[in-house]
């Protein structure tokens, strides 16, 4: 049920609610996420920089959810760029020597070309994903929801018997 409810707020937050600019904000905060692995130093740093700033977390979560799906399959890729960054950079050889030894960083896991790979990655796409996000919210709030809202796949699913018992334990726990 808490993934219904997500997707039910995220299409609620796309109608209406934050400004665009939160909502791409969440979403692409989420890509970092989903792109890269969670459990570093820079997932936890991206999870206070959430919580932190006002950005949607419903699309954060959503987004999240939708990157990780895809990075299992780009993880060749992201080994490739990691590969390159950490091995084939010279003027950054002895950056990454000094990094490795200080007490923090090596809890970035960045000597693993998969984490450093799908960072940067996800850092180089937090732009363009950000502004793609924007726009979609601002189309769909524009044209898409209410043409949507018309198709008959979209009432009859409002109507169903399952969505029906839905809103009423929705509505029951408050």
């Amino acid at each position: 049920m808490f993934w219904l409810k997500l997707i039910r707020d995220f299409i609620k937050i796309l109608r209406e609610g934050q400004t665009p600019a939160q909502v791409a904000g969440g979403f692409a905060l989420g890509s970092i996420l989903g792109l890269s692995p969670m459990l570093t130093l820079q997932g936890i740093v991206v999870w206070f920089v959430i919580l932190i700033l006002d950005v949607n977390l419903s699309a954060a979560f959503v987004a999240l959810t939708v990157f990780s799906l895809f990075a299992f399959l780009l993880d060749p890729a992201f080994h490739w760029v990691g590969y390159q960054i950490l091995t084939n950079i010279d003027a950054l050889k002895a950056f990454w020597t000094t990094l490795y030894n200080a007490p923090v960083a090596p809890l970035t896991r960045f000597n693993n070309t998969v984490v450093m790979g799908s960072f940067i990655s996800a850092l180089i796409l937090f732009l363009p994903v950000y502004i793609g996000m924007k726009k979609f919210v601002v189309a769909y709030r524009a044209h898409v929801g209410a043409k949507i809202e018309k198709w008959k796949v979209y009432q009859w699913v409002k109507r169903s018997t399952l969505v029906q018992w839905y809103e009423k334990l929705r509505d029951l726990g408050g």
